[in-house]
């Protein structure tokens, strides 16, 4: 493939050289109406036609693509309350950039050919006109101005999390190449934790303080859970490089930063099970089982292990190329019921009890 890739290269510098040499050797021409590579009326009539046929190829394939992939699957499972507001601003910046393209698209190709080069025949233009300009300006910045403000609101709204409604605190913690989520315990305080702190020897994985009192009933843990309909604060911190959280399903990305806290929140509006039966989700469950039951027979022919059935889950995911196994670094996300949760923080390990003395 790299060697593929290399002779593509290659091909299109020599064709690039080749150009300018053209472009060379017309700039060195006296002038005259039998200058080689210089274009006649009946060329430039013919690229006319052909901008238009390729403008209508453009709105057929657009329009092929937006009826056999246009459903927008990761526009409709959105499973955070916030969710809803971030696809709809997607919506409406995805619906301003087609119909933007469509016109400017037609009006580059119908120009092409309105005015295609012609003997004797000079293209309408104008020199100044302050209207123009006047017109092309102010809409724009009025478009753009309003994505901007309601962007903004939305992403007020969503870093503001209202310390009233009592969020479930718990921390992501970020490393090469796996995270550990900490919940704050029964007071609901994350205790005081730093790098330096790290002893694998007494398992303090995360550099706990071990003096701090609101220390001694986090809970550590390689799964994320996380109750339904409650807002949930998360503090992120990274050990080493610079890692992203990223909740797909959620609509929440925020950057772990080596030597500093970073926080989000969100609160969940979804469970897991009630995710895994909605119809979008079992016909891609579906697809993506029947690719790995074709796959299976494969490796079964070859004597190795067939793949497992997928299963959909929540995931937390790392967003920035952290290293060579950055596309493994995710951890599972399970949402559901408070009384599920509160079954499960139970059966958790207090730091305090996970100390080897």
């Amino acid at each position: 493939m790299t060697a593929l890739l290399t002779i593509i290269v290659l091909v299109f510098i020599l064709i690039a050289i080749w150009q300018m040499v053209k472009i060379f050797d017309l700039a060195q021409a006296k002038g005259g109406n039998d200058i080689p590579g210089v274009a006649t009326d009946k060329d430039n009539t013919l690229n006319g036609y052909l901008m238009m046929g390729f403008l209508a190829f453009i709105y057929v394939i657009t329009i092929v693509c937006c009826v056999k992939w246009g459903d927008l699957p990761l526009m409709s499972n959105s499973a955070s309350a916030h969710g809803p507001t971030i696809d709809n601003l997607m919506v409406i910046s995805m619906a301003l950039i087609f119909f933007v393209q469509t016109v400017t698209q037609f009006l580059l190709h119908y120009f092409a050919f309105k005015y295609k080069g012609e003997k004797g025949k000079q293209a309408l233009f104008f020199a100044d006109n302050n209207k123009l300009e006047a017109i092309w300006t102010i809409i724009p910045v009025i478009v753009l101005a309003g994505l901007i403000i309601y962007g903004l609101n939305t992403w007020i709204n969503i870093m503001g999390v209202d310390e009233s409604d009592d969020p479930l605190v718990v921390e992501l913690y970020a490393q090469q190449f796996n995270w550990k989520a900490r919940y704050a315990g029964a007071d609901n305080t994350l205790g005081k934790a730093n790098v330096r702190l790290i002893d694998i020897d007494r398992a303090n994985i995360l550099g706990l303080d071990e003096s701090d009192p609101n220390a001694q009933d986090d809970v550590i843990t390689t799964e994320l859970h996380l109750p339904v309909g409650k807002p949930v604060l998360f503090k992120m911190r990274s050990q080493d490089v610079l890692h992203s959280a990223y909740m797909p399903h959620f609509r929440a990305q925020m950057n772990c930063v080596p030597g500093m806290i970073t926080q989000f929140g969100f609160t969940p509006t979804v469970t897991t099970s009630d995710m895994r039966q909605t119809p979008e989700m079992v016909e891609k469950v579906q697809n993506i089982n029947k690719i790995r039951v074709e796959n299976s027979k494969k490796l079964i022919a070859k004597g190795e292990e067939a793949l497992e059935s997928y299963e959909f889950d929540y995931v937390l995911i790392c967003n920035k190329i952290c290293g060579k196994s950055h596309y493994n670094m995710q951890m599972k996300i399970v949402v559901e019921t408070q009384e599920e949760y509160d079954a499960w923080i139970k059966e958790q390990k207090e730091f305090k009890n996970s100390l080897i003395n």
